[in-house]
């Protein structure tokens, strides 16, 4: 079984790669499609994101249905294993469309491990 602290890390993991992915596409879609490096930096965040997501025990997860949070693994294992495919486009409209109410979620979650 999963401690506590280390579901906390992971949970803390997952809100800080998102607060760097949005620090990073801040400079918006058309800037963000044509810079390679700030793309780089993005999917490797979602990555950790996506394994985080993993890590978490789904006796939590369940918790909070309205995450996807298969799909937030899925996106990991898609960016990772099948690099070449990416398709920045994607990339892009997950981030902006589905980690701010991940964002939320896991903001919550840690309002309630802390009591």
């Amino acid at each position: 079984m999963i401690s506590k602290k280390n579901v906390r890390v992971y949970i803390q993991d997952i809100r800080e790669a998102i607060e760097k992915i949005q620090e990073y596409t801040s400079i918006g879609k058309r800037a963000f499609l044509s810079d390679h490096k700030t793309q780089d930096a993005v999917i490797y965040n979602i990555a950790i994101v996506g394994e985080a997501v993993k890590r978490l025990p789904k006796s939590l997860t369940s918790k909070y249905p309205e995450v996807e949070w298969a799909k937030a693994a899925k996106m990991r294992d898609i960016l990772v294993h099948d690099y070449s495919e990416t398709d920045m486009g994607t990339v892009w409209d997950t981030v902006t469309n589905n980690l701010p109410p991940l964002k939320e979620t896991v903001m919550v979650m840690l309002k309630h491990l802390k009591n």
